[in-house]
């Protein structure tokens, strides 16, 4: 994390915006900062009922107020194609519909696992406020897999100066999944867009 920061540090103080990459409880992370907004993300290693998965957070050191939506983070392949990340209401009925419990215990592991060892990341009103709220709320294998996956799903949030958020964001691939290609997030007047990736492996 000590080189994540001062790598950051680094970039600003060339003037100049950097994809900063680095590893954290297994999981290969980049950041970018523009304008004083920060994006982060890593590619979550398991798919969920034909989704491809990636742990996001964005932090917003401007003092300008910034809205973030989970659509604005587009995934474009190699072949020119792009996924959209859905709206976090479309996956949480498609977890009522069809939901596998041991799935989604897989994935919210493997999602605090990462949220958690990013000691540097501490979320004003993202998923640890959102799993308190849905504690307890469900009965029902699926209505608890729903539960889980609307606290993990990132939402459309308006974030303030200082303030910052994380979240998954999901792209429907079914069984092709995402394969290599580049991050692209609109936000805050500014294109963040990422190096070359690729889902980690199972």
């Amino acid at each position: 994390m000590a080189v994540w920061i001062a790598g950051i540090l680094l970039s600003l103080a060339c003037g100049q915006a950097q994809v900063i990459e680095f590893e954290s409880n297994g999981l290969k992370y980049q950041t970018l900062t523009k304008s004083g907004v920060t994006v982060m993300f890593a590619s979550l290693p398991s798919n969920l009922k034909d989704f491809a998965v990636l742990q996001v957070a964005v932090s917003n050191g401007s003092k300008y107020i910034t809205t973030v939506d989970p659509e604005d983070f587009v995934f474009r392949r190699e072949d020119g194609s792009t996924e959209k990340a859905l709206p976090a209401r479309q996956v949480v009925k498609r977890m009522l519909d069809r939901a596998n419990r041991d799935d989604v215990i897989k994935l919210v592991g493997t999602y605090e696992v990462g949220l958690y060892g990013l000691q540097r990341m501490q979320s004003t009103n993202g998923y640890e406020q959102r799993r308190q709220s849905a504690i307890g709320e469900f009965g029902g294998a699926r209505l608890k897999a729903a539960a889980a996956t609307s606290a993990i799903a990132f939402v459309k949030t308006k974030l303030t100066a200082g303030e910052s958020t994380d979240g998954a964001v999901f792209y429907s691939v079914e069984k092709k999944g995402l394969g290599p290609g580049k991050l692209t997030v609109k936000l805050a007047g500014e294109l963040f867009e990422f190096d070359s990736i690729a889902p980690t492996p199972n």
